[in-house]
C-alpha cells in the first residue's frame, strides 16, 4: 500500500506566462519510454513479482522503496506541465463568441486542451501514449537491477535535453531537482549490482556524464545533500536500504546515507480555473458554492482545511486575473 501526501516533492513556482509548446516538450518526462511514469511501473511490477524477498529483503526494499519516491515524481511533472498550460486559453467563461481556443490551435499538444483538461496526460512528447511495452520485470534480480541502471541512465539523459530545449521557470525546477534525484537512483541501483556481482557500473559505464553541479536549478538541492541521500518512504518498513546504499558517492566522494521518512516537500500551487476547457467547470464558482455548503452540513469549516502555497487571495488569483481577458 502507499500513503499518499498532500504536498510536491519540491517547491515548483507559481503560473507565469503560458508555455504551450514547452509543456508538450516536458511531457516526454512523463510518458516517454524514459519517463517517469516508465521509471514508476518499472520498479513497481518488480516489487509486485519479486520472488524470496525476505531472504532478499535488501534488494526488494530498494526496489520497492524507490518506486515509492517515482510516483511523487509522476505528481511533479504533471504540476510542471499544469503550470505551463495555466493561461493559455481564455480565463472569462468557456462559452463567450468566437473560438476561446483558437489561440492555442497548432501548438504544442491540442490533446491538452481537447483531451486533457488542459492538463498533463500519461503521454510523450509525440501525444503518443504511454505503454505497458515500457516495463521490464523479467523476474531475475540481477537482470533487472542492471534495467533499471540504465532506465535511469536514459532517464537523466533526457532530463537534461528537456532543460536544455525549455527555459520555463517551472521545467527548469522540475528538472533541476529530478536530475538531482535520478542521479540518487542510479547510484542506488549501480551499488546493488555492486553488492551482488561485484562489478561497479559506474567504473564500467560512467555515463551519462552530466555536471550537476554546474547547474544553477541543481545546485540548491546539492547544497542540501539531496545528490547522497535515499529516502525511505516508510514509517514502519523498508528497514534494510541502508544495507546496499552505504559507502562513498562516486563522483564526489561523500557518503551515501538514508533519510528516515519522505522528503518535506512544499504544498502545491493552487492553479486558477480554466472556464475554455471547462476545467473544473465552465462556471468554476457553482462548485465552490456547493463545496462550501458541503463543508457546513459535515460539521467542517467553512474555510478549506487542505494546505496550499497560495491561498485564493494571494498571487494565484493575481496571476488568474492577470491573465483574464
Amino acid at each position: 500500500m502507499i500513503s499518499r501526501i498532500d504536498r510536491l516533492a519540491v517547491e515548483l513556482p507559481p503560473p507565469s506566462e503560458p508555455d504551450v509548446d514547452g509543456a508538450s516538450v516536458v511531457q516526454e518526462l512523463m510518458g516517454g519510454r524514459f519517463g517517469e511514469m516508465s521509471t514508476l511501473m518499472n520498479y513497481t511490477f518488480q516489487s509486485f513479482n519479486f520472488r524470496g524477498r525476505q531472504k532478499a529483503r535488501p534488494f526488494f526494499d530498494l526496489i520497492a522503496n524507490i518506486a515509492a519516491e517515482e510516483f511523487g515524481h509522476i505528481e511533479l511533472v504533471a504540476a510542471a506541465i499544469n503550470t505551463m498550460l495555466t493561461g493559455a486559453s481564455p480565463t472569462d467563461n468557456g462559452r463567450g463568441p468566437g473560438t476561446p481556443l483558437g489561440a492555442v490551435k497548432g501548438l504544442g499538444n491540442p490533446h491538452h486542451f481537447v483531451a486533457g483538461g488542459q492538463g498533463a496526460l500519461p503521454q510523450d512528447s509525440r501525444g503518443a501514449p504511454w505503454t505497458g511495452d515500457f516495463v521490464f520485470a523479467s523476474g531475475d534480480l540481477i537482470e533487472d537491477l542492471t534495467h533499471n541502471f540504465f532506465l535511469e541512465t536514459g532517464a537523466r539523459s533526457g532530463k537534461l535535453r528537456v532543460y536544455e530545449m525549455v527555459d520555463h521557470p517551472a521545467a527548469r525546477a522540475l528538472t533541476g531537482y529530478l536530475l538531482v534525484r535520478g542521479g540518487v537512483h542510479q547510484v542506488a541501483y549501480a551499488r546493488a549490482i555492486e553488492k551482488l556481482t561485484g562489478a561497479d557500473l559506474t567504473k564500467m559505464f560512467p555515463a551519462p556524464r552530466i555536471p550537476t553541479e554546474k547547474i544553477p536549478e541543481c545546485q540548491p538541492h546539492i547544497q542540501q545533500g539531496l545528490h547522497t541521500k535515499l529516502y525511505r518512504f516508510s514509517t514502519t518498513d523498508y528497514l534494510e536500504l541502508a544495507a546496499v546504499f552505504n559507502g562513498p558517492h562516486p563522483e564526489t566522494g561523500e557518503e551515501l546515507t538514508v533519510e528516515q521518512g519522505p522528503p518535506e516537500g512544499a504544498p502545491p500551487n493552487d492553479l486558477p480555473p480554466q472556464p475554455a476547457v471547462f476545467a473544473p467547470d465552465y462556471a468554476p464558482e457553482e462548485i465552490t458554492e456547493i463545496a462550501t455548503r458541503l463543508r457546513e452540513a459535515a460539521g467542517l469549516s467553512r474555510e478549506p482545511s487542505g494546505v496550499v502555497a497560495n491561498q485564493p487571495e494571494g498571487l494565484v488569483a493575481k496571476v488568474a486575473d492577470k491573465l483574464t481577458p
